[in-house]
């Protein structure tokens, strides 16, 4: 397996292929993306999204959406906003390889952790953040504007 990043450092996207590719992955997880994925994604990078894929046999397995930024709880900040594994893959160590592809970039921005937020409803999620070491740090409030 192999991990291609698609954004480079600057959220510039250096692998326009692969970030087509990664589509039908990433709907798995986030159906109601917009129509246009391409202008949606692009809109996530120049805001300070970043995403890599994890491919096996020239096929995206699996898509991870990340950010690191500073902030006054934690400082230096690493968060995931997407980490999905192609439905077909799942419990083949595709997340686990996403998850310590990230952690090396995470160390390699000094940040001391990574963040990331999970449905109350995905318990076979919770179950593998558990055992790659993760833990539960706090409440995510929401305030519905209508």
């Amino acid at each position: 397996m192999q991990i291609i990043r698609v954004t480079d450092d600057d959220h510039r996207v250096v692998e326009p292929d692969w970030l087509g590719r990664a589509e039908a992955v990433h709907r798995q997880l986030r159906p109601n993306l917009a129509q246009d994925y391409r202008a949606q994604m692009q809109g996530i990078f120049a805001s300070g999204g970043e995403m890599c894929v994890a491919v096996h046999d020239q096929q995206v397995a699996g898509v991870a959406v990340f950010r690191s930024y500073d902030n006054t709880h934690a400082g230096r900040k690493f968060y995931v906003d997407d980490l999905v594994t192609d439905e077909k893959r799942r419990s083949s160590g595709v997340g686990h390889a996403l998850l310590e592809y990230l952690g090396q970039l995470a160390r390699s921005r000094h940040c001391s952790g990574i963040e990331l937020d999970s449905g109350t409803h995905r318990a076979r999620a919770h179950a593998f953040y558990f055992r790659e070491g993760f833990f539960i740090t706090s409440f995510a409030f929401r305030k519905e504007f209508k």
